[in-house]
């Protein structure tokens, strides 16, 4: 007579045994747009002319420090399952890198390879900008990059120096809305209440505006929950 297979052993049902735990951190943002700010000022009066043509290594120096303080919010937002902002910070970071290495050492045919970088971000952050409107100050300081480095792309491929002025103008246009977009979530943040319009839509307003049930809603499809990315 044949011995009957065992019972097969079924996985219990582990969704009412699981826990999610969220280290809450604070707002990487600010310190991003504030290090975008800083340096497109920084590079921007550079290309202006105001600083003088011999000033390339001091700018150098000066904007390196966006470099670290960006990738330093790219790691956070990552960490806050922020994918948007922590790429765009990423983009940004890199940027400035290799502008800083380009401005210090003086490389051979450098102005026309950051011009190929420079066109390579512009396409990049115009794709973004498509996908980023729900986030209004993301947003915004996307639809003024594609232009300021669109610009700078021209004026390193071609070396018209119309350009690099343009370049610079719009630099600073960055600049100041990058400033109020960091002055803008600081101040929410303190204040636990949207001071300064920012404009956030869909799931964004939601984000910050939803109760925990809002926040919880597809948990369980976020990257760092789900099986695979």
């Amino acid at each position: 007579m044949t011995t009957p297979p065992p019972a097969r052993r079924f996985e219990p049902d582990l969704r009412a045994m699981t826990r999610i735990n969220l280290r809450p951190i604070a707002s990487p943002m600010p310190l991003g747009f504030y290090a975008v700010g800083i340096a497109s000022v920084v590079a921007g009066t550079y290309q202006l002319g105001i600083l003088g043509e011999d000033a390339g290594r001091a700018v150098a120096f000066t904007i390196l420090p966006a470099f670290v303080l960006q990738l330093l919010v790219a790691v956070l937002a990552f960490g806050a399952r922020d994918v948007l902002a922590a790429t765009l910070m990423a983009c940004f970071s890199g940027t400035w890198l290799a502008n800083a290495l380009v401005l210090a050492l003086h490389p051979e045919h450098g102005p026309r390879v950051l011009g190929v970088l420079n066109l390579c971000f512009t396409f990049f952050a115009l794709l973004m900008a498509s996908v980023a409107r729900a986030k209004r100050a993301l947003w915004l300081v996307l639809c003024v990059a594609v232009p300021r480095f669109g610009a700078a792309a021209a004026a390193g491929l071609g070396g018209a120096h119309a350009l690099t002025v343009l370049s610079g103008a719009l630099g600073l246009l960055l600049a100041a809305v990058a400033l109020y977009a960091a002055f803008a979530l600081m101040l929410e943040d303190m204040r636990g209440e949207e001071v300064l319009p920012l404009g956030r839509s869909g799931p964004a307003h939601h984000a910050v505006e939803g109760d925990l049930s809002v926040q919880l809603r597809d948990l369980e499809r976020h990257a760092g929950v789900r099986r695979t990315l």
